[in-house]
């Protein structure tokens, strides 16, 4: 056998064995007398230790070696006299007897260590070996062990893992759909799926109760930190179920998650919170609460004072941030500078010190110190506080005051990736108005059932229609969402004339859909979490690329594989295809 320990195996009590290890070779110290190896694979890191006792064979290997030489060391476990307790191994090391190089390895262009000297697009071009390094083998290791922990909590649950296809129909709303040409159906395409909403759909009319997936997802869209173009999701639906039956179950799920992969207890409910609730305190569907700073409507007391940024606003809001009273000058003017930033777009920032002795503010040209200590109360300040505000379209300026807040916290150090804050964020629009098209786009997707008590509204104000939709979010990510979906064919064709589609744009999209919902399809409603997005969480990270073993990088190409590509003239024939050269 080529080895019988790992390198992360061996502890004090193991003295005296006589075993084989078998690794990568992470450092080698040539002492003269004495050189040492340290021998590493996703385990850990074992230390070798060849002396003037070891054979003139190992010893001569020894002078061979190099970083990432693949080799077989046997010998036996003694007590080191200088033991590294940062190491699990630490205490002991072997006195090798052999030694085999099984490989020889080039010098690696970047170092294999925890921290390493290589930028981003040259890791990811030699992405197999940026995957031997540690931070990358603990996020991949604690993905499996999230997947394992949801397959263990859904099956006790009574849920079936039920596979569907990657090769669908190409369907309207949402991201751009990457397509596939079919050779045996020329002009044809297939579609990739953005999620399997619709086949998971048939499987409860299909009578399969409770469903779930680990399963790839891919959207053509713009990337980010938290976005890939291919991506994993936990798909789950259930049927005779509503609402509540639904947020049981995975709120449980969540539960049963943080406690059994990080040790992390929650008693208590998680916060419901209706999606205007969320908007109005935070700015954001996915609030982060792990800190306060809730908004307060300040457009009552700020208009009809002659200041024309608060009198001609449709809407005024601020936070108070704690213990910011001591900002100076340079501060508040970065922060104001970035909230002017494009990808904010206020036009300025106004600001409040509270102190002791009284209020002083960027407007006390326009208003009188009892009404500025008016607009800090409805913030709930307290002395040594800073008020920001701004104002604009409703809407939009609490976006941009999100963005501020957020931008506040970190500068506060208020947003610990070891705090976790989940809720539940419930009661979304069902519709979005798009003043380009003319046209109301469904927030979530077109199968999402309205509340019933304003299915009235869809004929008189379809914008005031409230859905039965509801999101899983943490630390300001949102992590899952979902909705109770309609199972009443008449319901469904009302909701595609809201949205626009003709019968026959609708038959044509969705026709294979309406079609089984008229052989008996039962109540039901589902939810799915974004796999990549939960263990990055999990793992305490920004972005969800460590958490993939081959992600793309934010132009979507695959460095290592140097992906995408072109293909032949051959292969464009044969699928009846033939590219053009965008105008530039």
């Amino acid at each position: 056998m080529y080895r019988t320990h790992t390198c992360g195996e061996l502890r004090a009590a193991d003295t005296n064995k006589t075993v084989t290890l078998a690794g990568w070779v992470q450092k080698v110290r040539n002492l003269g007398a004495m050189t040492f190896i340290d021998l590493r694979d996703r385990y850990g890191i074992t230390q070798l230790v060849v002396d003037d006792n070891a054979p003139e064979t190992v010893r001569q290997i020894a002078t061979e070696l190099g970083r990432e030489y693949v080799i077989q060391a046997s010998g036996r476990v003694i007590e080191r006299a200088s033991k590294n307790p940062k190491m699990e191994t630490g205490e002991i090391e072997i006195a090798l007897s052999a030694l085999k190089i099984l490989n020889r390895a080039q010098i690696p262009p970047f170092t294999i260590e925890e921290h390493s000297d290589g930028g981003d697009d040259l890791r990811m071009k030699y992405r197999y070996l940026d995957l031997r390094r540690p931070p990358l083998q603990r996020a991949l290791i604690l993905r499996h062990r999230m997947a394992h922990a949801v397959r263990t909590f859904l099956d006790r649950e009574g849920f079936l893992e039920i596979e569907t296809p990657y090769l669908i129909k190409s369907t309207p709303e949402g991201a751009r759909d990457f397509v596939v040409p079919s050779r045996m159906n020329p002009g044809e395409f297939y579609a990739l799926p953005q999620s399997p909403q619709t086949l998971k759909q048939l499987l409860m009319v299909a009578g399969y109760d409770r469903y779930f997936q680990i399963v790839r997802c891919f959207r053509d869209e713009d990337l980010r930190a938290d976005r890939q173009p291919e991506f994993t999701q936990i798909d789950c639906e259930m049927s005779f179920v509503e609402q509540e039956d639904i947020l049981e179950i995975f709120e449980r799920w969540a539960k049963f998650m943080f406690e059994e992969v990080l040790g992390i207890r929650f008693d208590a409910p998680f916060r419901r919170m209706p999606w205007i609730e969320a908007m109005e305190k935070y700015g954001s569907d996915k609030p982060d609460l792990r800190f306060g700073m809730e908004f307060a409507d300040l457009t009552s007391l700020a208009k009809g004072h002659g200041f024309s940024v608060f009198d001609d606003a449709e809407y005024v809001t601020g936070f108070a941030a704690p213990g910011c009273a001591v900002y100076t000058r340079k501060q508040i003017d970065a922060l104001t500078d970035y909230v002017k930033r494009p990808q904010v777009g206020a036009k300025g920032l106004i600001w409040i010190r509270v102190e002791e002795n009284g209020v002083k503010s960027s407007v006390d040209k326009f208003f009188s110190a009892e009404e500025v200590r008016a607009l800090a109360d409805r913030c709930q300040t307290k002395p040594g506080d800073m008020v920001f505000i701004l104002s604009g379209p409703k809407f939009k300026t609490l976006g941009q005051l999100c963005a501020l807040r957020l931008k506040v916290a970190d500068e506060l150090g208020l947003r610990d990736p070891k705090q976790f804050a989940p809720l539940w964020v419930v009661d979304f629009p069902m519709f979005e108005w798009d003043d380009e098209t003319q046209r109301y786009y469904a927030m979530h997707h077109p199968f999402t059932s309205p509340k019933p008590e304003d299915i009235p509204l869809l004929e008189t104000n379809p914008g005031q229609v409230r859905a039965n939709a509801y999101d899983f979010v943490c630390n300001g990510t949102e992590i899952g969402g979902g909705s109770i979906r309609i199972h009443d064919p008449k319901l469904q064709a009302q909701i595609f004339r809201t949205l626009g589609f003709t019968q026959e744009k609708a038959e044509e999209q969705f026709g294979f859909l309406i079609n089984a919902f008229r052989y008996g399809a039962p109540p039901h409603g589902g939810l799915a979490f974004g796999f990549d997005r939960l263990c990055s969480l999990f793992g305490g990270a920004d972005s969800i690329r460590d958490y993939i073993a081959f992600p793309k990088n934010n132009a979507g190409r695959d460095m290592m594989l140097d992906s995408p590509s072109r293909i032949d003239d051959a292969q464009l024939e044969e699928l009846f295809l033939r590219t053009v050269e965008p105008e530039k």
